[in-house]
């Protein structure tokens, strides 16, 4: 490994993708793989392998961030387990679908793919982002205006909780400065939390049993197909747990009781739709479930620091497969991850600062939503360099056959 411009300019790049992509959950991999391949000089496989480096340390760091905070609003730990334990293992899922699809799939198709979902969740965020300010804006004018009415002093509002849904406004002094962090012992269920660790090392090792087994062979199928009970198990009776009341999604408030059937499979189905688009593009998953968490009513606070979370398993697995498969330099790998890891500890401690001096939780999802759309523009305007040069080359633009692929 030789420093040189090109490694400055790399870290600059990749120590602001990994700060802004973990403050809105996305893990940044959408930065990462351009600036690997064009600035750094990686070939296409190797950038995607260090991206995913990448992604798990500042994933890593972030979660080691989040795990003594507590929820903004409620009593709770910012990283909702209940949640997690939903999407998670889905994720991890169409993460392993998603790059069998990799291979069959031709770039161009990816390409589009890519722009199209890329452009449509970051205006979805962007529109969320302008709702959450709007509401953010209201209560900031109602709480001056109590205060003026009883004729207080500006510290009963400086201590208000941060602005989240559901925000329940009631927080005083006291509560708010003791809830902010406690003890990592007592802020995670080390129940859910050892089922999440549990599903991740069967998966694991169910991979990389597959990565040295023959292609295609019986063995290879039994240990893909493995995965599926696995996953839909632990994420079917968490959504049965929901339905029946015996959990709850307590981050969304009293709104996270009542559960409809169609609701469950929509959200299990996007928890492995997340996984197949991170898994196809090279990415840790939070491009979707990011937005995704948004939409359900989860506080932009709680939402980042859960899609981190899930993202934390499921990159942590593809680096030990790639690693396994000698698909990186491991200086490299280490370099970039220490960049990471430290852009993403900064990252958190800085833009929490900024929110809970502004009272501005909507930057978050503005963040999240800037992140996603550079990423568009980054990762589409490389796919359309190379679609340009394969229809100049005539080269073959079709479906791949995934037993025959020359990897």
């Amino acid at each position: 490994m030789k420093f040189g411009w090109k490694i400055v300019v790399g870290s600059i790049i990749g120590f602001l993708g990994a700060a802004f992509g973990s403050v809105g959950g996305v893990g940044g991999g959408g930065i990462f793989v351009p600036m690997l391949n064009l600035i750094i000089g990686f070939d296409a496989k190797s950038s995607t392998a260090i991206s995913k480096c990448m992604i798990m340390g500042a994933a890593a760091s972030t979660v080691y961030y989040n795990l003594n905070l507590r929820h903004p609003t409620l009593d709770l730990p910012i990283i909702d387990y209940d949640l997690a334990l939903l999407f998670q293992p889905m994720l991890v899922l169409g993460i392993s679908i998603g790059v069998a699809f990799n291979v069959v799939f031709a770039d161009w198709m990816i390409t589009v793919l890519l722009i199209i979902l890329f452009l449509v969740t970051s205006t979805k965020a962007f529109m969320k982002g302008a709702e959450t300010w709007k509401k953010e804006t209201t209560m900031k004018k109602e709480a001056a205006a109590l205060v003026e009415s009883n004729g207080n002093g500006a510290e009963d509002v400086k201590f208000k909780p941060l602005p989240g849904e559901p925000a329940n406004g009631n927080g005083t002094e006291a509560t708010e400065t003791k809830r902010t962090k406690v003890s990592v012992m007592e802020n995670i269920p080390w129940k859910e939390f050892g089922v999440l660790c549990a599903v991740w090392v069967i998966i694991l090792g169910l991979e990389v049993g597959k990565n040295y087994s023959t292609e295609c062979s019986a063995l290879y199928w039994v240990l893909n197909l493995g995965q599926i009970p696995v996953a839909v198990g632990v994420s079917g009776y968490q959504a049965v747990c929901l339905y029946t009341g015996k959990r709850v999604i307590a981050s969304k408030g009293e709104e996270g009781t009542d559960w409809k059937v169609h609701q469950l499979v929509l959200y299990c189905l996007c928890g492995m739709a997340a996984g197949m688009v991170g898994g196809l593009l090279g990415l840790g998953g939070g491009f979707i479930l990011g937005p995704l968490f948004l939409e359900l009513g989860i506080p932009p606070q709680v939402s980042s620091a859960t899609a981190t979370f899930a993202m934390t398993f499921s990159s942590s697995m593809s680096v030990i497969e790639y690693y396994l498969l000698k698909r990186f330099p491991v200086p490299y790998a280490l370099y970039f991850i220490a960049v990471a890891t430290v852009a993403a500890f900064t990252g958190q401690h800085i833009v929490r600062k900024i929110i809970t001096i502004l009272g501005r939780a909507s930057l978050i999802i503005f963040i999240l939503a800037g992140t996603i759309f550079i990423s568009a523009i980054a990762l589409g305007g490389v796919g359309i360099a190379k679609m340009i040069e394969a229809i100049e080359e005539h080269a073959y633009m079709g479906f791949e056959n995934l037993c025959t692929y020359d990897s």
